[in-house]
């Protein structure tokens, strides 16, 4: 039954995809892109680009969206073009109160990020909070069985998908789809403060890739042919270096949402306390808060932060008061106060 309950799936969202050349996001190209802005009470306002990617579409890629390389060369519009606007787009809109609504982020966003820098040497700015219904799924239903596409979720959870691989139809889909898991689960998903539920979904993505690399490991284990055990270890490997990867497969650290003209991309620490955050981390906390999922030789600040950041410190790191301390500061926006804790913590005070 759906709760009725007030959530953020009550105001606005935003919602976005891709439909692309292939599957690697550092190397393939957009094609088609769609952001739609959903605002209660109006009709949605959708914007939809087809660009010319420059480089040849696969017949495989074509024939999953229909679109091939003759005709993204003759109706398509400069790539550079359709990149900027669509980054653009997505920029008015989403903000702490009004989340950019995407199924696998780590894939469009990424695949956004890429193009950003390939064309205009710039990194894509995290506006706001990220809803994945994919994410959200795979932790409310972890042992269901089944793909988890869009398509198989929309049926899963009877939501409208009007033309799968068209991606105004795929934006709309996953908006709906996020109101469906927000309203059916309230107090895990529709009431969460989206900072939280932003948070909670990094978590939820690196355990589920952590266990998926576990799943691995014991196949090798169980493995006769020395090639099949080297494969599923590197695959192993894989899948646990992208762990932090959400919702970009770089990671970036997640602050709290802003308080009012504060600067800044929302996932990222104000400057002058990440440094002294990190000079923290490296000498004071527990061993937990230092070492907890930081990826093999990480040593930049932004890997310790984020692997600080995404830790729930409430549950995870009994130990360290200091952590939920500062932690609960930045949630409430008192940069000031946290900026001042971490300098008397850095110096250790």
């Amino acid at each position: 039954m759906i709760n009725s309950a007030p959530s953020w799936a009550d105001g606005p969202l935003l919602a976005f995809d891709l439909e692309t050349t292939g599957t690697d996001t550092a190397h393939d190209r957009i094609v088609t892109a769609t952001v739609i802005s959903i605002v209660p009470g109006r009709a949605p306002d959708v914007r939809t680009w087809l660009a010319d990617p420059g480089v040849e579409i696969p017949d495989g890629a074509a024939e999953v969206h229909g679109i091939t390389t003759e005709h993204a060369r003759e109706h398509g519009r400069d790539a550079a073009e359709v990149v900027a606007e669509v980054a653009g787009a997505l920029a008015g809109p989403w903000c702490e109160s009004t989340p950019l609504c995407v199924f696998n982020a780590p894939f469009d966003l990424s695949l956004l990020d890429a193009e950003l820098r390939r064309h205009h040497g710039r990194d894509l700015e995290l506006a706001g909070p990220v809803v994945d219904p994919r994410c959200l799924d795979k932790h409310l239903d972890r042992y269901r069985r089944g793909k988890r596409t869009l398509g198989d979720l929309c049926t899963h959870y009877r939501v409208r998908l009007d033309a799968a691989h068209d991606s105004a139809s795929d934006a709309l889909a996953c908006a709906r789809l996020a109101w469906r898991l927000a309203k059916a689960y309230p107090a895990k998903i529709g009431t969460r403060p989206l900072a939280e539920l932003h948070r909670d979904q990094i978590a939820w993505h690196r355990a589920d890739q952590h266990a998926f690399a576990d799943h691995l490991e014991r196949l090798a284990r169980r493995a006769d042919d020395p090639a099949e055990v080297d494969q599923l270890h590197r695959r192993a490997a894989d899948v646990r270096a992208n762990a932090e990867g959400w919702p970009l497969k770089t990671p970036r650290a997640v602050p709290a949402p802003r308080t009012p003209g504060q600067t800044g991309c929302w996932p990222r620490l104000e400057e002058r306390l990440s440094r002294e955050l990190e000079k923290w981390i490296a000498a004071n906390p527990t061993t937990f808060c230092r070492s907890v999922h930081l990826p093999a030789g990480a040593d930049s600040r932004t890997a310790h932060v984020t692997a600080f950041y995404a830790v729930d410190h409430r549950t995870q790191c009994p130990e360290s008061s200091q952590c939920r301390i500062l932690l609960d500061l930045l949630e409430h926006g008192n940069v000031a106060e946290a900026r001042a804790l971490a300098e008397n913590l850095a110096a250790g005070a």
